[in-house]
């Protein structure tokens, strides 16, 4: 664990939350905005450096406030300009941050817990277990360390970050209030200046949390769906078991039409090699989501170790696409980056202090499955 001040970090707080802090300390409103802009456009958090703030306020703030984000531990970056930022948070587990540049475009791939309660069989961070939800200032805090990292000032045209993607370590729906607040920070003049739509929020499937998701705030939404039936997708997603892909496809389509503006929902698609890559799959895929207004991200798995699964081939790969395709679909392949930083869909998993210790059971199972005659032990218990 992190030892903390006592004092109230103005990192992770809103306008509104930050223009409340400032009137229960007998301040004025507007210091909020004069605040909000030292940190997030200039990233300065030392209130000394606030030369538009007279003495007095800056000492009273250095008595009740801090700015403070997570610990950086380590930043790498991939031979294909990739980066990686390893923070420790105030749980004292280690989550990862990663940066995709790609043409004019930077995007920015924030974790939302230590660790994921959901389990997905081919995620790396599921097997990891679950610690800890990540506060609002360690959400927004991995952009802020992003931003200074680059030297960039969020106002200007050239910004290294224009998109954002709640795709990290972690279900962000499971930590509603403290990812909607950070996303908040991030849409604002006064922090990031990122566009609703460059804004994005990934979710298994947490549909109660969906709905409430549209009545707050109107990011673009993303689906990690990786199944075309409930079968398939019980096993390789668990929370489908409580809910279905009925019930999850209607709360989608139920936040996509709220948004209006021709909007669309992106179905996040990882191919697992003879497992949901062949043609029938494809073709189920096109059934499930006729009515739905989407584009298609397939991504070709990401290996880690003991994940039992592999990438498929090239050639699958495009058969799929190409069915996709043909079904009248908007499809693309996400190409692999910053795999050699293990920076890859699929493959964060941080420094997980493991609450539920599935790491070990899941570590334990994988090498019972790989000794001598394993595979024949099990066939004959079936």
């Amino acid at each position: 664990m992190i030892a903390t001040t006592g004092k109230v970090n103005l990192l992770g707080l809103t306008q509104s939350q930050l223009e409340s802090f400032f009137e229960s300390i007998g301040e004025k409103r507007f210091r909020a905005g004069q605040v909000m802009k030292w940190i997030h456009h200039f990233g300065v958090d030392d209130f000394d450096a606030m030369s538009n703030l007279g003495k007095a306020l800056r000492e009273k703030l250095k008595a009740c406030a801090e700015i403070r984000g997570p610990e950086v531990v380590s930043e790498d970056i991939s031979s294909d300009g990739t980066r990686k930022w390893v923070v420790r948070v105030a749980s004292g587990s280690c989550v990862e941050t990663v940066y995709i540049p790609q043409g004019g475009r930077g995007t920015l791939c924030v974790s939302s817990q230590a660790g994921c309660a959901l389990d997905c069989s081919f995620c790396s961070t599921g097997k990891q277990g679950f610690n800890s939800n990540l506060t609002a200032a360690e959400v927004i805090g991995q952009v802020w360390i992003a931003n200074k990292s680059f030297g960039s000032i969020p106002a200007k045209i050239d910004r290294a970050i224009t998109n954002v993607v709640m795709m990290g370590m972690g279900e962000p729906l499971l930590n509603f209030d403290n990812v909607v607040a950070a996303m908040q920070i991030m849409m604002d003049d006064l922090g990031y200046g990122i566009s609703k739509r460059k804004v994005t929020l990934s979710t298994s499937g947490v549909v109660p949390m969906i709905d409430e998701l549209a009545k707050v705030i109107d990011v673009s939404l993303a689906l990690s769906l990786h199944a075309p039936n409930d079968a398939l997708r019980d096993q390789l997603v668990p929370i489908n078991k409580k809910y279905p892909l009925e019930m999850l496809l209607a709360a989608c389509k139920g936040y996509i039409s709220r948004l209006g503006e021709k909007r669309v929902l992106t179905i996040e698609y990882t191919l697992l090699k003879g497992i949901n890559d062949q043609p029938e799959h494809a073709e189920q895929m096109i059934a499930l989501l006729a009515d739905i207004p989407c584009k298609i991200n397939l991504i070709p798995f990401n290996p880690f170790p003991h994940s039992g699964y592999e990438r498929p081939s090239n050639n699958a790969i495009r058969r799929f696409q190409d069915i996709l395709h043909k079904g009248g679909h908007n499809v693309t392949v996400r190409t692999t980056r910053g795999e050699d930083i293990d920076a890859a869909c699929g493959q964060l998993v941080g420094q997980v202090l493991d609450r539920t210790r599935r790491s070990e059971r899941y570590i334990a199972v994988r090498e019972l499955q790989s000794e001598p005659g394993a595979a024949q032990t099990a066939s004959n218990r079936s």
